[in-house]
């Protein structure tokens, strides 16, 4: 019986199963997993199920025989490819391994699409690159200066491309008046290398461009292939003609692009970069004429002001001569009394410098020197006296002292000093032996004897 008032009973045993995951969380762990593995990959296979809906995002599927994976390119990626992937294209893709967490989907997020067979094109690309920058063709210290103003362009593409089309319209617009010459060559397939090649040389043999445009219009890595050639790059870095790279759209680059002396994006924009512009010029030189003219009318102004001032100041010269006269009249006069007064400071510095003389008479100065040396050598004379008188006094005193405790004095008290055989001084009798020679020096003199006896006792 149910009891609306009752309060629900809790089990008395904890949960003790472990934690389920949600499936928010699940899908998150394996996210991370699958992008923290695999940082970036390479996968070829069959494109299939393409679609591409208003996003510009593009969504399809690469396969094989076995199995297939999910992939998706977003819009900022995909707008690099020149070419629209087609369902059963073989293609080669970059990207990252990850999981749509919102519906599990495995897939990848593609980076970069190719073609499958344009690996092998870019590896070569990339050998013979890293080869010619070794080489030191791609150097910017060896490339030549394109001329500001060519006087003779000379082309070698092909003479049914857009290239040529586009290169004689921008000229026509920018500057009719440069002569072009055409050098005609295939560029695309197999023959377009040595085309290409034998096209410069005929440049270089008719001597007449000083700028040589090489390139072509747009189109795939196979289309554009000739001019990643070595014999193609090489004909470029030899050709004494400055040479500019006009190959493909602004995206595509090749290798000739890195040797030639200046690289377009665009044959259009070879023609832009090298050819001066008429309409420039033209406005330039209106400018230039108008600042000319300017230039002249001030020009003119100032030496009809220069001229009117200079009539006014212009005077009879017979009333300059008469003021030149007086003015040197004036300074004849202002001459004579600088002399003059130059004479009296003279006699009166000379009159000074007399009585200073007279005044510093050197028999003056004689005199009392003498006076001076005279009494110097009557002080020097009795300092010297007093000198010796004390010097004397000293060295008696010395003398008495020295008398007094000198051992000669000892001896005329009746002392006497005895030495041995070996000039020893003997102090005891024990240091004797009987028979020994010894002498004994005197108050007066010296005596020699022979020991015949000795008493050690003290008394």
């Amino acid at each position: 019986m149910n009891n609306p008032g009752a309060r629900p009973v809790s089990t008395p045993y904890p949960d003790t199963r472990p934690r389920a995951l949600t499936v928010s969380e699940l899908n998150h762990q394996a996210r991370h997993l699958l992008e923290s593995s695999f940082m970036q990959v390479w996968v070829e296979g069959e494109l299939s199920g393409f679609s591409r809906p208003s996003s510009g995002h593009w969504y399809f599927s690469l396969k094989d025989q076995k199995c297939q994976i999910r992939c998706a390119m977003f819009r900022g990626a995909n707008q690099r490819i020149r070419t629209l992937p087609r369902e059963g294209d073989q293609i080669r893709i970059r990207g990252k391994v990850t999981l749509y967490e919102n519906r599990g989907d495995f897939q990848i997020i593609v980076e970069h699409l190719e073609p499958a067979g344009l690996g092998a094109l870019q590896q070569a690309f990339e050998a013979l690159k890293a080869r010619l920058q070794g080489e030191g063709l791609f150097d910017p210290a060896r490339k030549k200066p394109i001329p500001a103003t060519p006087r003779h362009i000379g082309v070698v593409t092909s003479p049914t491309g857009a290239a040529i089309h586009d290169i004689l319209t921008v000229l026509k617009r920018r500057c009719p008046a440069i002569p072009v010459t055409l050098y005609p060559t295939a560029v695309q397939g197999q023959p377009a290398t040595s085309d290409i090649v034998q096209a410069i040389a005929r440049a270089q043999q008719h001597g007449l461009a000083d700028v040589l445009i090489i390139g072509r219009g747009g189109g795939s890595l196979e289309d554009l292939w000739c001019f990643n050639e070595e014999a193609v790059a090489r004909a470029i870095a030899a050709c004494p003609i400055p040479t500019v790279s006009a190959v493909g759209h602004e995206v595509d680059v090749t290798i000739a692009d890195f040797v030639a002396d200046l690289r377009a994006p665009t044959p259009s924009a070879a023609a832009e970069k090298i050819s001066p512009d008429q309409q420039d010029w033209l406005r330039r030189l209106a400018e230039q004429q108008g600042r000319l003219g300017q230039s002249a009318r001030r020009l003119l102004q100032r030496l009809h002001n220069q001229l009117g001032h200079l009539s006014a100041r212009l005077r009879d010269p017979r009333r300059e001569l008469l003021e030149k006269a007086q003015r040197m009249d004036e300074l004849e006069l202002r001459l004579n009394k600088a002399i003059r007064d130059r004479l009296d400071q003279q006699k009166q510095k000379t009159d000074y410098l007399l009585q200073r003389m007279s005044a510093q008479s050197p028999r003056r100065t004689l005199k009392t020197v003498r006076e001076q040396t005279q009494r110097l050598e009557e002080r020097l004379t009795l300092a010297t006296r007093h000198q010796l008188r004390q010097k004397d006094e000293r060295l008696q005193h010395i003398a008495q002292t020295l008398h007094v405790v000198s051992p000669l004095a000892t001896l005329g008290r009746g002392y006497a000093i005895v030495k041995d055989d070996n000039d020893r001084i003997v102090r005891k009798a024990g240091d004797l032996e009987t028979g020994s020679q010894i002498t004994a020096r005197l108050g007066h003199g010296s005596v020699s004897a022979r020991v015949t006896e000795i008493n050690s006792s003290s008394e």
